[in-house]
């Protein structure tokens, strides 16, 4: 299992602008350009995919009462420290600023960090690009807009497999003057309902200071 778990964070321990290409949920390949702008690489004309809105107020929980700042940007990310254990990333070179896991269970978090300011949908479909590249059969099944603790954020599944195991992550996307966010959990596809109530209460600790 702890393979497996190395392997998924190493999905995600990417900078997030090490990619120049995305692949859309539609399997079309688009380029990113330096801009925050893309296109599509065999120049079909773009057209605008709507990402649904989430009306729904996402709030802290109350037990999340133990906040970890970012040092790169604004963001802030509480957690119920009985239920969860962290790691500050100390030497500058890993792009996860956090690691989480939750005590006796198979559930894992981070928090990605970084101080450039990108195009929210873009650092999602980048995400999901970086992703696609180490689990090739990586798809998202599910996008929405929320609004978390006042913030709109991008929230996205994807669903994946490493070496016949399959995963599922789970996170938002945010971005502001301040550096772009990555607070994302993920474990087997199997455990994912099991740990349902954790990863909503676990998401719902990110907010801005």
């Amino acid at each position: 299992m702890k393979i497996f778990i190395v392997i998924l964070l190493c999905l995600f321990s990417l900078n997030a602008f090490a990619s120049q290409k995305a692949v859309t949920e539609n399997g079309d390949v688009v380029i990113l350009k330096e801009d925050g702008t893309w296109s599509y690489e065999e120049g079909k004309a773009s057209a605008e995919i709507e990402i649904p809105v989430n009306t729904t107020a996402f709030k802290k929980d109350k037990k999340s009462n133990f906040a970890l700042k970012s040092s790169k940007t604004n963001s802030s990310f509480s957690i119920n420290p009985k239920k969860w254990k962290f790691k500050k990333n100390e030497n500058g070179h890993e792009s996860a600023e956090y690691t989480f896991q939750l005590k006796n269970g198979d559930l894992y978090g981070m928090a990605i960090s970084e101080q450039v300011e990108i195009d929210v949908e873009e650092l999602a479909k980048i995400a999901f690009d970086n992703a696609r590249d180490a689990a090739p059969d990586t798809k998202i099944v599910k996008k929405e807009y929320r609004t978390v603790n006042g913030h709109k954020v991008i929230y996205m599944e994807m669903v994946g497999s490493i070496q016949s195991i399959k995963f599922k992550y789970l996170g938002y996307y945010y971005s502001n003057s301040s550096g772009s966010t990555q607070y994302l959990t993920y474990t087997s596809t199997n455990l994912v309902e099991k740990y349902k109530t954790e990863i909503d209460r676990f998401l719902n600790g990110f907010s801005i200071i």
